[in-house]
């Protein structure tokens, strides 16, 4: 489960499909929320629905390119980042079998990766502005491809 970032593309489309991999096999610029996420067989979508949906849209912005210490992947920060961070816990406790990253990282940070085979030496055009819209499920094909399988509207401002 994402959030893509079409805001982003301009920017780092091409940096992306250089140097992070998912990008060639057709992932979006995105924040992740969940990965891995329930297999298709298992998940209840309108169930999920209903969970994106309790979390209203935001405006974000991509402010700084940052290195995870000790990593070659380089991403850019979102801010704010606690909407994400909200999202992803909200649909871990939800199903607590799939933890963010298999479970490998004590901390979830969000992040848009842009790189992951180390450091660039690159300037960008930061921030980025988007706005948080929805939540994209997209599911591997057998050949190794990414594609949407649907998409989740986040709520609508309650003031």
């Amino acid at each position: 489960m994402i959030v893509a970032v079409p805001e982003a593309e301009n920017v780092v489309g091409a940096l992306r499909l250089r140097h992070e991999s998912s990008a060639a096999l057709g992932v979006p610029a995105h924040v992740t929320i969940l990965f891995p996420f329930v297999p298709r067989v298992q998940l209840d979508e309108e169930l999920l629905a209903g969970l994106v949906a309790a979390h209203v849209a935001f405006d974000f912005e991509l402010a700084s390119l940052e290195t995870f210490p000790g990593s070659d992947v380089v991403y850019l920060a979102p801010v704010p980042a606690e909407p994400f961070a909200e999202l992803t816990t909200a649909v871990w406790r939800r199903w607590p079998d799939f933890p963010p990253y298999e479970g490998v990282h004590e901390v979830v940070i969000p992040h848009l990766t842009v790189s992951d085979s180390g450091r660039l030496d690159v300037e960008l055009e930061l921030p980025i502005a988007a706005r948080a819209r929805e939540v994209t499920l997209i599911e591997e094909a057998d050949d190794g491809r990414w594609a949407e399988r649907r998409r989740f509207a986040l709520g609508p401002k309650t003031r």
